[in-house]
């Protein structure tokens, strides 16, 4: 059966207004326009819906029984196609799936939930950890957002870089570098290295950097996160080269230094599927998650 979407809407105001005419002025067509339709309903139907009684109309037991009805349909379908864009924060009931990098984790978690909970109670937030390899829960709508230094190439992700930080090198006080009066590249090079990888890859972009000066390190182990590799770093004579941003929690009993050479900066960038592009909840989120990951590193490019 082909259905007229727009015969839900005349039926409905027929039902309301009682009369033709009524209906006509109420959805802005002509009276002749609404006949037209009141016929169709008509066949359609197989009911009169409204019949003549003196000079007014009545509606048909039928007409009486399906009133509700039709005004519930009408109102659901409008729902569907053109759905409220005003978001009610105080009744809003929803679980957002968040893959952040752990140190984002750290240091943006809670202020970004502590807004959320303020905001809007009845919302919660998964964090979950990134994976090793490359995972489509992104791409299939199972994770709402992603946060790590990775700009998606997928031309149905969305990205936003909401954050920058300049690299340190990180050492332990005692390290024969930590008083030194100049850190250099070369002295850099000489000393014994530990790599943050969630994939265990010993060799990054500072190992070009220092090409590039006709210098090598040498990497002795890999850790899959900034707070593994700042526990190796205090018991040996390790150094680990990570964002500013992600050492605050470790600054108290370590050596921060400048990098002695060039390196891009390490970037955060928030990306999610496009099919949230308008949901009025995601993009709320959104907007939090941004301040929030913003936060530790304003002001310190």
């Amino acid at each position: 059966m082909q259905l007229d979407l727009n015969l839900l809407a005349a039926l409905d105001a027929l039902l309301e207004e009682g009369s033709v005419t009524g209906a006509a002025e109420r959805l802005h067509v002509t009276a002749p326009a609404m006949s037209r339709s009141l016929g169709r309903i008509r066949r359609t139907t197989g009911d009169q819906i409204l019949v003549r009684t003196g000079r007014t109309m009545t509606p048909t037991p039928y007409a009486i029984a399906v009133r509700e009805q039709v005004h519930d349909l009408l109102q659901q379908v409008q729902s569907v196609l053109a759905p409220s864009r005003e978001l009610d924060l105080t009744t809003l009931e929803r679980t957002f799936t968040l893959r952040w990098h752990d140190s984002l984790v750290a240091l943006s978690g809670p202020t970004l939930l502590a807004e959320v909970r303020k905001q809007a109670p009845g919302v919660r937030l998964r964090f979950i950890a990134e994976s090793s390899i490359d995972t489509p829960e992104l791409r299939r709508g199972e994770v709402d957002l992603e946060a790590n230094a990775n700009r998606p190439t997928q031309p149905e992700i969305r990205a936003d870089q909401v954050a920058e930080s300049r690299h340190v090198i990180v050492m332990r006080r005692g390290h024969p570098l930590a008083h030194a009066e100049a850190v250099t590249a070369a002295r850099y090079a000489e000393a014994e290295h530990i790599t943050i990888s969630r994939r265990g890859r010993f060799d990054n972009a500072l190992d070009e950097a220092l090409a590039r000066l006709g210098l090598t390190r040498r990497v002795v182990a890999t850790a899959p996160t900034e707070g593994a590799g700042f526990e190796f770093v205090r018991e040996s004579d390790l150094l680990v080269t990570a964002p500013e941003s992600t050492t605050h929690s470790a600054a108290a009993d370590l050596v921060l230094v400048p990098l002695p050479f060039e390196l891009p900066s390490a970037r955060v960038y928030l990306s999610w599927h496009q099919r949230y592009d308008t949901d009025p909840a995601h993009v709320w989120l959104r907007e939090l998650a941004r301040t929030a990951l913003a936060g530790p590193t304003r002001g310190r490019n």
